[in-house]
């Protein structure tokens, strides 16, 4: 009888082509799994500069809006609290809610506005590089 053996690179490989993203009874609620931002651009990564990942809390008084802005790196967000609404240049407006969870548009300038009389806190993820601009104001 014959045993085929594979390196244990291409085994785990193999595992992670079929497996599903979690193992049965891992303790943890899948939140987002996706290669697209919120308006359907591709993911990019930086191509150059050690990578780095920058974490921050996003607050957002009611009646308040950020600038106008994009994102050089992707970036992955979490509404913790409230509900924010996101305006579009060119592709209109989305609300998100508590518990909500997706990739920022990058290429494309926005605005994240509190609509409502609560407050929002959003949990901002950059997948991002050293030297690399999280945020870039919009000219």
């Amino acid at each position: 009888m014959m045993h085929l053996r594979l390196p244990t690179a291409a085994f785990f490989a193999i595992g992670l082509m079929s497996a599903p993203a979690l193992a049965d009874g891992y303790p943890a609620t899948p939140l987002l799994s996706t290669a697209k931002t919120i308006v359907g651009e591709d993911i990019v990564y930086p191509a150059s500069g050690q990578p780095q990942v920058n974490a921050m809390m996003v607050n957002i008084a009611p009646g308040e809006k950020t600038e106008l802005h994009s994102h050089g790196v992707p970036l992955f967000v979490y509404v913790l609290e409230g509900e924010v609404t996101v305006e579009y240049t060119g592709h209109g407006q989305k609300t998100f809610k508590q518990g909500d969870s997706f990739v920022e548009a990058m290429n494309v300038t926005h605005r994240g506005m509190n609509l409502t009389d609560g407050p929002v806190r959003i949990l901002a993820v950059y997948m991002s590089a050293v030297g690399a601009k999280d945020v870039i104001p919009a000219q």
